[in-house]
């Protein structure tokens, strides 16, 4: 265990932004499912935009990496353009 003051309150803070981490990247996740999974060909042009979005805001907090980011973008357009 910690004892330094700021040691403490450095644990705290990196449960916080790991805990909101973790909820953004699976709520990224599941968005990423559902567009997957539409058949629908305007519904899918709708949701892209919101999705990429999601991606570039994990991309610029390192939660994942802006490589990984980029090739998911690049999936889901061609994924969109195909329907």
């Amino acid at each position: 265990m910690a004892n330094h003051k700021s040691s403490l309150k450095r644990i705290r803070s990196n449960e916080k932004r790991r805990v909101l981490n973790k909820y953004q990247h699976k709520t990224t996740r599941n968005a990423i499912k559902k567009l997957r999974e539409i058949t629908d060909a305007k519904e899918a042009q709708e949701m892209l935009p919101s999705v990429i979005s999601m991606l570039d805001k994990l991309a610029k907090k390192n939660v994942i990496h802006s490589n990984k980011a980029g090739n998911l973008k690049s999936q889901l357009t061609k994924f969109v353009a195909a329907i």
